[in-house]
């Protein structure tokens, strides 16, 4: 049976860090930063954690689905900046929304981690191993920046979403996934190194880096690939697509998908203006807004895909 979001949430951090304010931390400028980016503020993380927001995004979509903590059976987390190695920021939310009949882990797909969530939860589903499930991804990726570089600190920001998927009768139509470790050197943050009795090395985990003209230059060709072959697999032609619902990394790289597919950019929300990349965060954060803000209706075709580290992809057309 497919599987149909019923219901999402979503959570920010209360503090907002606009461009301006950055001038006074990094060698940067809102010029430069909105020019390449489109990113005008972000949030960032004071007493907030990637647990705190996932639980908090969780409630919210539990209670637009209209689902108790008794009928969630799987939870899933998207996330690459974890407060704690293990247990798993799933097992920590399961603890606080009381979900004591779930099944829950973590995975990492980087900005992917959402729509590979989604994946995993509908091929539970059909092999009728779980029907009611909790999709979130979040991030606190303030603390994995170098607050002295501009290429990488400038684009990021801190938050959670997350999608209560229950089985019925429609609703995911197609689904694609991707991944090219070949080119994984592109975007990376080292974890801790060896460090023993016969190892000696500084254990503090390594920053975020980037190698932005490969990543874009990945995106612009990937993403569009992706979407065409869920809508393929879909059935659908992109004129029915009611919203391209896409990973908020770049404004110009949103552009560049829209102009591939054929479609106007009034078809393609966007919050990373005020939001920056979230990672696993970003599509559920977005659908959130989308969903709350009325802009969507029963039977509508909608368009998710997330693209990122790994190198890591995934698109699904769905029902709403």
């Amino acid at each position: 049976m497919p599987a149909r979001i019923i219901g999402t949430g979503s959570c920010l951090p209360g503090r907002t860090v606009s461009n301006q304010e950055l001038e006074e931390w990094v060698d940067t400028t809102d010029e430069w930063i909105r020019e390449r980016t489109g990113i005008e503020q972000r949030h960032l993380a004071v007493e907030e954690t990637t647990t705190s927001m996932a639980v908090e995004a969780a409630k919210a979509a539990m209670e637009n689905a209209g689902v108790s903590a008794d009928e969630i059976d799987l939870i899933i987390v998207g996330t690459v900046s974890g407060d704690m190695c293990f247990p798993s920021t799933a097992c920590q939310v399961q603890s606080q929304i009381g979900a004591e009949n779930a099944v829950a882990f973590d995975i990492n797909a980087a900005c992917a981690g959402f729509l590979f969530g989604l994946s995993i939860a509908e091929a539970y589903m059909q092999a009728d191993m779980a029907r009611t499930a909790l999709i979130i991804g979040g991030e606190t990726l303030s603390k994995m920046m170098d607050w002295q570089d501009r290429s990488t600190c400038v684009l990021f920001g801190d938050g959670a979403g997350a999608a209560v998927v229950q089985k019925d009768e429609t609703g995911i139509l197609g689904l694609v996934q991707g991944s090219d470790g070949k080119r994984g050197s592109a975007l990376t943050c080292r974890n801790r190194p060896v460090n023993n009795p016969l190892v000696k090395n500084d254990p503090m985990p390594d920053h975020t880096q980037m190698d932005g003209r490969e990543v874009y230059r990945f995106a612009v060709k990937t993403v569009p690939q992706a979407i065409e072959e869920a809508m393929e697999k879909a059935g659908t032609e992109p004129g029915e697509i009611k919203y391209f619902l896409l990973h908020q990394a770049n404004l110009r790289i949103i552009e560049s998908v829209a102009k591939k597919i054929g479609q106007p950019m009034e078809k393609f929300p966007t919050n990373l203006q005020k939001c920056g990349n979230i990672s696993a965060g970003s599509v559920p954060i977005l659908l959130d807004h989308v969903s709350r803000s009325g802009m969507l209706k029963k039977g509508d075709k909608i368009v998710l895909a997330g693209f990122g580290a790994g190198l890591t992809w995934g698109a699904a057309v769905l029902v709403w």
